[in-house]
């Protein structure tokens, strides 16, 4: 091994132990009385410095003023905005004067965070690159483009038009970027100190993280989920380093290509064993859990599955980390005020605080008291979160389920046609909104309307599956509007398309919420035309649901043999429809015998959940 690959070897091994024995302290905190929380700056910079003196953590010189206040931000400093480089010194600053006052700044990994070290940079905007520009010399840009050169012409066999590539190496490398891969390197000053970070913290009862609490944490718990995954980090910036240096991968090449490309140079091996051990680690952790959909930093599913389904994973997380609720970020919500979910379990603080991509403003979570509120850039007196609204099939975030259903029931008939589907669809609009909606008529026998059925049912147990349904009569006709979501894609479309695997909530979960629902119903098949989803988050949507409610006992033949979770909180849902439950939702759109029959399933899922 060469002395400059084994001392960085070296360095790099000492600095995760040192930096992993110190961070093991950290995890967790009591007895604070004071906490502030924001998530997800993402560059805005002047949006986060007034939600921060807001909250009475900073003064006009941006130096701490929050004395023991415990300052928690869960991530996305960078990436986006232009002035990342500004947020993340001042966070450094504010981490180090806060003690002097018995305070804390606690910063956890964000997914940005990690992108960055590992070299993801598809979300890096030229103004953060050209923050470093005046640390990046000439001859350093030249040393770069005559290795990328020389790489080009082994590959093409000399054949390099050299003028069309240095366009490419200034397009692809803008002023700055190599200054930037350098301060966020295992050496460099923000990357030293990112990797020094953990992925999540627990401040009194509750718990700061960024993207949300995936069964993995009720798994590992805090301190092993913490050590585990920022070592995978930590040891692929290691190895990464080690190939940059050897100019095998060039630092542009994107994180999602690395894989690929040391398993094809590690076919050599002449190679030196020090370089076979590095492109070895780069090509298994490159899939590592840390860069998956079931990470903390990832995982949306604490936002995105229904309570039915995610109740449970956050009870199992929370217990495991010794948490009464956890504070979250990484997806804006949709009404860009913080809101809460899951009876408190969970509190949605992103709140798109870069107007420029997410046309939202700051906002900063205030703990004390035993009461939760929250500070908003604009000045606004606090408020507390406010409940996660129904949102099912996407849309404008303008339009709630309760403005849907006011034009579904009152809007203009704009346009009548039928669609390659053969299905009625019905463009409805008011105040100057226009939405889709599917025509389904109504039985002739009077009263019986299991579309409306069907979804009084899922707002009953919280499914949150079916689109806003209303009565509405066209051209004459009884019937039903259904709230048809724009770009909606079916199950056929998806299986055959191989989407879906980032659904913000697992397509499996998805998938029994609909097998026990439909259990429920008695629907003896569900073809993939009336699974759908919006394709911005792979939610699954129950569609036309028509013939259903029959009087059966027991389980529909599709579904005679499949298992079921049923979870708890879908346990707490069933016993909650009791029988009188029932008859009052319902006794106007399905017949007596339909809600005997549905109370008999009720009770044979109940009696299934029975250990």
């Amino acid at each position: 091994m060469s002395k400059p690959v084994l001392k960085r070897t070296i360095f790099l091994v000492l600095m995760a132990l040192l930096s992993s024995a110190a961070a093991a302290e950290q995890y967790r905190w009591s007895g604070v009385d004071r906490v502030v929380a924001m998530s997800d700056p993402h560059g805005a910079y002047s949006a986060m410095v007034q939600t921060l003196a807001n909250a009475g953590v900073i003064n006009d010189g941006q130096d701490w003023v929050g004395g023991k206040t415990h300052l928690v931000i869960t991530g996305d400093l960078m990436d986006r905005g232009a002035d990342s480089r500004k947020i993340m010194d001042l966070v450094m600053k504010l981490e180090s004067q806060a003690p002097d006052s018995g305070g804390r700044v606690l910063l956890t990994l964000g997914n940005h965070e990690v992108m960055n070290l590992v070299g993801d940079l598809r979300y890096v905007a030229q103004g953060e690159y050209a923050a470093f520009a005046d640390e990046e010399s000439a001859e350093e840009r030249e040393r770069w483009f005559q290795a990328l050169l020389s790489t080009r012409r082994v590959q093409t066999l000399g054949g390099v038009d050299e003028v069309a590539l240095r366009e490419e190496f200034d397009r692809d490398r803008p002023p700055g970027f190599y200054a930037h891969r350098r301060a966020f390197s295992s050496k460099g000053k923000y990357g030293q100190w990112l990797m020094q970070k953990p992925l999540m913290v627990v401040v009194n009862d509750t718990a700061f993280v960024h993207g949300g609490l995936p069964p993995i944490v009720g798994e590992m718990g805090l301190e092993r989920l913490n050590d585990e995954l920022r070592a995978q980090v930590t040891d692929y910036v290691a190895a990464l380093e080690v190939l940059n240096d050897a100019n095998l991968i060039d630092p542009e090449i994107n994180f999602y290509e690395h894989g690929r490309i040391a398993e094809g140079i590690a076919a050599d091996s002449s190679l030196p064993r020090e370089l076979l051990a590095a492109l070895d680690k780069v090509v298994s952790l490159n899939d590592a859990v840390v860069h998956d959909t079931s990470s903390p930093l990832w995982y949306r599913g604490s936002v995105g599955c229904n309570a039915l389904e995610e109740g449970d994973v956050i009870d199992l997380s929370l217990k495991a980390i010794g948490a009464s609720r956890v504070i979250i970020g990484h997806t804006p919500t949709v009404t860009r005020r913080v809101l809460e979910r899951l009876d408190g379990r969970v509190i949605e603080m992103d709140t798109g605080m870069l107007r420029s991509a997410y046309r939202g403003s700051g906002h900063a979570v205030i703990i004390e008291d035993g009461e939760i509120m929250v500070v908003a850039e604009d000045g606004t007196d606090m408020m507390a979160p406010v409940p996660h609204p129904r949102r099912v099939g996407s849309r404008d975030d303008s339009l709630s389920a309760e403005i849907i259903a006011d034009m579904l029931e009152n809007g203009d008939i704009v346009s009548t046609g039928d669609d390659k589907a053969g299905r009625t669809v019905v463009e409805v609009g008011r105040n100057g909104a226009t939405i889709a909606a599917l025509f389904v008529e109504s039985p002739r026998k009077k009263g019986l309307n299991t579309e409306l059925a069907a979804y009084r049912l899922d707002k009953l147990i919280g499914l949150d599956m079916i689109p806003v349904t209303v009565a509405r009569e066209i051209d004459g006709k009884n019937g039903t509007l259904q709230f048809l979501p724009k770009n909606a894609r079916n199950e056929t479309y998806r299986s055959d398309s191989g989407q879906g695997s980032g659904a913000w909530c697992p397509l499996q979960r998805q998938w029994n919420s609909m097998y026990v629902f439909d259990v429920l119903i008695y629907n003896e098949g569900r073809p993939p035309t009336k699974m759908v989803y919006s394709p911005e988050n792979w939610q699954m949507m129950l569609m036309e649901n028509s013939n259903v409610f029959g009087t059966e006992r027991g389980r529909p033949r599709y579904l005679a043999e499949a298992p079921l979770n049923l979870t708890s909180d879908w346990v707490d849902a069933l016993t909650s429809i009791s029988d009188d439950v029932l008859t009052e939702n319902l006794a106007d759109v399905l017949s007596k015998r339909q809600i005997s029959a549905l109370g008999n399933r009720r009770d044979q899922l109940l009696q299934e959940s029975q250990p």
